[in-house]
């Protein structure tokens, strides 16, 4: 019985054509382009700068946010003595700026 199952019949030859009939693709020039365009885009992305700051290894954005928080604190502070503080309609998206810009700047005065 197990002999029957393995017979060749007309239907199973027309299922799977022969391989010689099967055509083989080849890979555009299109396609090759554009993997070397991507792959040359992609290599600036090697890794994050870091710093070494007492022994340990910190991302650089770590670093500029820590700044620009001392930064804003301090300006916060200067805020508050002068009077401009109680004049900021809404202090907290104020603050939030003022963190974003001094992390923006102090990233590109320091590693650009």
């Amino acid at each position: 019985m197990a002999d029957n199952q393995h017979t060749d019949s007309p239907r199973s030859a027309a299922a799977a054509p022969p391989c010689s009939r099967v055509a083989k693709e080849r890979p555009s020039a299109g396609r090759g382009a554009s993997v070397l365009l991507v792959g040359s885009l992609l290599q600036a992305c090697s890794g994050a700068p870091s710093r070494n700051i007492l022994g340990s290894y910190f991302p650089s954005w770590m670093v500029c946010a820590l700044f620009a928080l001392i930064l804003t604190i301090i300006v916060h502070a200067i805020f508050v003595r002068s009077g401009i503080d109680a004049t900021l309609p809404v202090p907290l998206i104020a603050y939030l700026g003022l963190f974003a810009a001094f992390t923006f700047a102090t990233w590109l005065i320091w590693l650009a």
